[in-house]
């Protein structure tokens, strides 16, 4: 990324690698798991192409740590606050997963229009285009290792 770059809303972004995280949060739903998707406000509520639907996910503020990232993220994108933990998938763009309750609330803030609740190949389906594919399959892997 290039000096002085900035989120949708004039927000500062870090200027080296790992540029954000995003946090694949889940429930179980009898022996199934479901996932939370998020539809961004952007384009409207009828976008359905790239980046309509995503995981709690963000871009990293200069300094901050990966990991502080990920939970103020989720906090502001949904509300949570959950513990989450960091999947093997390295890059610009890591991914943690987290557990909620079956009835967790679910707040959005102004930069989302909906939620949804799916299963893995629902979520997949949606979220486009394929790293962030990478980093629903990255979870689902250490979701199901540890369950």
């Amino acid at each position: 990324m290039s000096a002085g770059q900035t989120t949708y809303d004039g927000e500062p972004i870090a200027e080296e690698a790992p540029f954000g995280a995003t946090v694949v949060v889940w429930r179980r739903a009898g022996a199934a798991v479901e996932l939370l998707v998020l539809h961004r406000a952007h384009e409207g509520p009828e976008y359905e192409g790239d980046w309509a639907w995503t995981p709690p996910a963000g871009a990293r503020k200069p300094r901050e740590d990966l990991h502080g990232c990920a939970l103020r993220e989720l906090k502001e994108e949904t509300g949570l606050e959950i513990p989450i933990r960091r999947t093997p998938l390295a890059g610009d763009w890591p991914a943690y997963e987290g557990e909620v309750a079956a009835d967790a609330a679910i707040v959005l803030d102004a930069e989302h229009d909906r939620f949804a609740w799916v299963d893995a190949g629902e979520a997949l389906a949606r979220c486009r285009p394929a790293i962030v594919g990478e980093q629903i399959r990255a979870a689902l892997g250490q979701i199901e290792a540890a369950r």
